[in-house]
């Protein structure tokens, strides 16, 4: 329901907006602009739904090698401690644990193209717990928050991009975005758990809380002992090391179990197939709102009236030009990448600027892109909490990431 209220208010409010700069600033090319907006994004749309189809095949179909080698059951069994008590709702020991757990990890690795389907993997499990199938479950809200936190340990793909816009340090931003990222997590769980009444105070809870903030100060004092080159091949091979690991694992357990690992890949990369394919409507809606909403003008004069409000109270305004690429990251990935290269692009890629957009686009995740697709893929209409507790991480993350700028730049 909340989507739908926002979906509207893309539209709308764009239209006005067209309306006021046709009419009184004779801008006829504004409503050119945002048909062809229209067209691009539901082309692009289409485009990533079907990029999603063969790494959806591939990694359900891993997925089901796992399911059927035991490992999934495995995961589920060892994390039952702490999901139980983030999840109550889900049966001890059931698959669903270990998916969801597979698709954090790949998540805080910067795995995008392996976390989406273990994603949606996770969500089609906690479906067949859903008493109320167009109604989203405390279990699916709470996951979907942990994803659009965006926990990342290793963000590859902005230190890639830093390197190509001529950063001299493009690993500077590494430990502030791992700062600002685990704030935006440590948010996201705390508001979910307010709204679910789930206990945060507990033995168990707090050990787990307490050994992630030591494996992210030990982290942070790692590889802040080396130099960008070698942090850049650490943090890469570290990354595609766990990432082979994992899928040869899941061979070998399937092996073990005497398990056809051919016939059961092929099982999972058909399903892989089929929720590519039934989440295309939804990736068209929000993409093609989004779309419209920024060729009109609108996100220029909101981050405009952001800066004149901030320099009349007489405070430093000089975070507003990356406030485009925190206020794109909820709605779309593609869209916040844009905007932070052309940051990058305008003020220097070692400018505060620069920095800050960087930091903004790995402290959060891609919100309503998340919601859209994922509970697109299980047919959830009615999202209950979910995106007021993803924006409350967004927003924890977004103010996270321009103190821990101004500490770090």
């Amino acid at each position: 329901m909340v989507l739908n209220y926002i979906w509207i208010a893309f539209f709308l409010i764009a239209f006005a907006i067209g309306v006021v700069r046709l009419v009184f600033m004779g801008d006829t090319e504004v409503f050119p602009a945002m048909m062809d907006s229209t067209f691009s994004s539901s082309k692009t749309a289409f485009e990533i739904s079907l990029g999603l189809t063969g790494v959806l095949s591939l990694w359900l179909g891993i997925m089901k090698i796992g399911e059927k080698g035991g490992v999934v059951d495995a995961l589920s069994r060892l994390l039952s401690p702490v999901f139980v008590r983030l999840f109550p709702d889900i049966p001890k020991g059931h698959p669903a644990t270990g998916s969801i757990f597979m698709n954090i990890a790949a998540n805080m690795l910067g795995l995008d193209n392996a976390a989406t389907p273990l994603g949606l993997r996770a969500m089609e499990q906690l479906q067949s717990l859903n008493k109320k199938k167009d109604t989203a479950t405390n279990p699916m809200i709470m996951f979907l928050v942990l994803n659009t936190s965006g926990l990342t340990i290793i963000p590859v793909s902005i230190l890639v991009y830093r390197a190509q816009m001529g950063a001299a340090q493009p690993t500077d931003v590494f430990i502030p975005i791992l700062l600002a990222t685990f704030f935006s997590t440590l948010a996201g769980i705390v508001a979910t758990s307010i709204y679910q009444r789930i206990n945060l105070l507990n033995r168990t809870l707090l050990l787990t809380l307490g050994g992630m903030c030591l494996a992210v100060a030990a982290v942070i004092w790692g590889f802040g002992r080396m130099d960008k080159d070698t942090m850049n091949t650490v943090s890469t091979s570290v990354a595609n090391i766990m990432l082979m690991a994992i899928i040869v694992g899941f061979i070998l357990a399937g092996v073990r179990r005497k398990v056809n690992v051919y016939d059961a890949f092929i099982e999972g990369a058909k399903e892989g197939f089929t929720t590519a394919v039934r989440i295309i409507p939804y990736l068209v809606a929000i993409l093609v709102g989004i779309g419209v909403f920024r060729a009109s003008g609108a996100m220029d004069m909101i981050v405009d009236g952001i800066r004149a409000a901030v320099e009349a109270c007489g405070g430093d305004g000089e975070f507003v030009g990356a406030l485009p690429t925190a206020l794109m990251k909820p709605l779309s990935g593609s869209g916040a990448r844009g905007m932070m290269v052309d940051a990058m692009a305008t003020y220097g890629a070692d400018s505060f600027v620069g920095r800050l957009s960087c930091i903004f686009q790995g402290s959060t995740d891609t919100t309503f892109y998340i919601l859209a697709v994922y509970f697109g893929s299980v047919g959830i209409r009615y999202t209950r909490h979910a995106v007021a507790c993803g924006l409350l991480a967004d927003l924890a993350g977004v103010i996270a990431a321009i103190a821990v700028c101004y500490l770090f730049f």
